[in-house]
């Protein structure tokens, strides 16, 4: 697992997928309900961020997104792109199509965009061939050359502070504004709201639980990794009022949103509630780490309060929660949290 970001893409289409996505770039009946935002009304647009701010001078007519789940934000809102990255961790059928992706595509009645093959990095050269107006990649880790080579195809949404430390709230306000639909996607953030909420009234026992995100080694368990707030993951579950445990309180130190300590300091995770962590569909890792003279020293790990989201599925990508995964996903991600925090 690549620890910069949920998933990495792996491929692209064929350049005959360009011309079948390429006209794909507004709601699939080819309508718009927002008269305003679609006549240009509320433009030129000024977007901050961490590269300084960028001016969009137009309603964006054509869409590209890079990295993780920008995608998600046009979509939903009825905006489909001209290209987006490919995913491979967390895709189920090896479309690079996450599956709340592929039914929010079904019901607009749209091709797939153009994927962009992003294993070794952004492919400047595909993104540029989908002719875009606008890149969205609120979302992100872009580098300062990423950035700088990327505007010179079209104006680009950047992160706003952190590199990967985005919320899925701050990912669809920026996006949205980009596209004129700000007023939409502030009316999304609100749905999401109210779905998150109704997911966790269903498991009340999560709510006073400290839940630690982690990514333990199998092949060595001298280090307990871990995400801190400024990762997407924890800040999710700690924006829902989810107490803090005091080693991710004491590491998150405003820059990295993931590190480790030895496991010799392992009495420093004696208030964690619930370990949060990928592995196989075995859960083999949690005897693994019941076996480890220091791990086991930790009561969440000793009595196997263990929430194993299986590599690689689409529930673990759901974890990192964005626009369409949380419908999909939150209240079953909610119950395997549930489940581990009262295992006897």
């Amino acid at each position: 697992m690549r620890l910069n970001r949920p998933a990495a893409a792996t491929a692209m289409l064929a350049v005959a997928a360009i011309a079948l996505a390429g006209c794909a770039t507004a709601a699939a009946d080819g309508t718009d309900d927002t008269d305003d935002a679609a006549s240009g009304a509320g433009f030129p647009v000024t977007i901050e961020h961490a590269y300084g701010e960028t001016v969009i001078e137009s309603k964006p007519e054509r869409v590209a997104t890079v990295a993780w789940s920008n995608q998600e934000v046009p979509i939903a809102l009825g905006v489909v792109p001209v290209g987006m990255a490919e995913v491979t961790w967390g895709d189920d059928d090896g479309d690079g199509v996450l599956p709340w992706v592929e039914e929010k595509l079904d019901e607009l009645g749209a091709e797939t965009p153009v994927l962009f093959d992003e294993t070794d990095g952004i492919d400047f050269e595909a993104v540029a061939d989908t002719q875009p107006d606008v890149i969205l990649a609120a979302y992100s880790g872009l580098t300062q050359e990423e950035y700088d080579t990327l505007s010179k195809i079209a104006p680009v949404v950047a992160y706003p502070e952190v590199a990967w430390g985005t919320s899925y709230e701050d990912m669809i306000r920026l996006n949205s504004q980009a596209l004129g639909l700000a007023e939409e996607g502030d009316a999304l953030i609100d749905e999401l709201h109210g779905e998150v909420d109704a997911a966790l009234a269903n498991h009340p026992d999560l709510a006073d639980a400290r839940v630690l995100f982690s990514y333990i080694d199998p092949s060595d368990f001298s280090q307990i990794g871990f995400y801190t707030s400024l990762d997407t993951r924890p800040g999710f579950l700690e924006g829902l009022g989810l107490p803090v445990p005091a080693v991710v309180e004491e590491e998150s130190d405003g820059v990295e949103f993931y590190t480790s300590v030895s496991a010799e300091e392992a009495d420093r995770f004696a208030d964690v509630d619930v370990f949060v962590t990928y592995g196989d569909a075995s859960g083999s890792i949690i005897a693994q780490l019941q076996a480890d003279p220091l791990l086991s020293q930790i009561p969440a790990i000793a009595e196997g309060r263990i929430a194993i989201l299986e590599e690689s599925t689409p529930l673990a990508a759901s974890a990192n929660p964005s626009p369409l995964s949380i419908g999909w996903g939150v209240d079953q991600y909610f119950a395997l949290l549930s489940d581990a925090l009262t295992a006897d």
